[in-house]
């Protein structure tokens, strides 16, 4: 068993700007993107409070590799948020592949194709696609990066956390034709960490801006059933971190209630985390640190699950 140090609030931020990704790979074949048409876009990236991506045409993913050659390591796919319109790259992706690099883990960020884009030919199942491939090829590469194939989780924020509850819960669904072996190999996380996620996308509690960018203005009731986490959660459903604020306007907490109910009543282990205040988007809260506190019960999460 690896064991980590569990760093509280600020300590870990700190922890989290001390390294850089050490791989950048791009998760598909050379002319071989799933559901990708010719089209003239390019990608847009515009750095402000926070670096925002839109419009990604090749998907990749930043590998951060812990120091030491520790064998059987936890891997973790980071899937940033931004309402399947945009990526909140750092705040929700790099940031965290730092923070969890240091404490051992091998931390991969996906920087996942929208639906917005026009180059997609089936928008509504390009980023599923991207999170199944990017899945499958943390775990072929598991020997080489020191992890235990066996021990390879998903995080997701906000709608990337919609992308992760449907990554835990739709993992052996095709959604792309396989390119090479690679596809043969499970795409099934065996934990998800589910940070202030869009689960549902019934009207009454779900994320209409999410809903619309992956499924357009009126979808069907199969649609709308398929892309509801909570609806498909079965006995494959992996263990879950939930963490949400009561107070969010964006995403309302009956998100996570919902998936965390469905996970009681299949058996699975949950952890459920909630706070009166903290509103949407918060992250690592570096600045609040009521909330701050969060990052070090994960750890402690991820520790147990050993």
């Amino acid at each position: 068993m690896v064991k980590r140090t569990v760093i509280l609030g600020i300590s870990l931020m700190a922890a989290a700007g001390c390294a850089a990704q050490d791989l950048r790979l791009d998760i598909w074949p050379v002319g071989e993107v799933a559901h990708r048409i010719p089209s003239g876009e390019t990608e847009v990236r515009e750095q402000g409070d926070i670096l925002r991506i839109s419009k990604v045409q090749v998907p990749d993913m930043e590998v951060y590799l812990p120091e030491g050659d520790a064998k059987g390591r936890q891997a973790v796919l980071i899937l940033p948020g931004g309402g399947y319109q945009i990526l909140a790259y750092d705040w929700e992706g790099s940031a965290y592949g730092r923070l969890l690099s240091g404490q051992g883990l091998v931390a991969v960020v996906l920087k996942y194709r929208l639906p917005s884009a026009s180059s997609q030919s089936q928008p509504g199942q390009v980023p599923l696609s991207d999170a199944q491939r990017a899945l499958r090829l943390i775990r072929s590469n598991a020997l080489d990066w020191g992890v235990d194939p066996d021990r390879i989780g998903v995080m997701g924020f906000s709608a990337g956390g919609h992308l992760a509850a449907s990554l835990s819960t739709r993992y052996g669904e095709r959604v792309y034709n396989p390119v090479d072996q690679l596809d043969s190999l499970s795409a099934r996380p065996d934990f998800s960490i589910l940070v202030y996620p869009v689960i549902s996308f019934r009207e009454e509690v779900g994320h209409s801006g999410s809903r619309r960018a992956l499924l357009g203005e009126n979808p069907s009731e199969a649609l709308i059933s398929k892309y509801s986490a909570d609806e498909q959660v079965g006995p494959g459903t992996p263990p879950a971190f939930l963490l949400h604020a009561a107070d969010d306007q964006a995403v309302p907490v009956a998100n996570s209630l919902r998936y965390y109910q469905a996970l009681l009543d299949h058996k699975i282990p949950a952890s459920m985390h909630l706070y009166p205040e903290g509103g949407h988007g918060f992250s690592l809260a570096a600045d609040r640190p009521y909330l701050a506190g969060w990052t070090g019960q994960l750890l402690s999460w991820l520790e147990q699950l050993d």
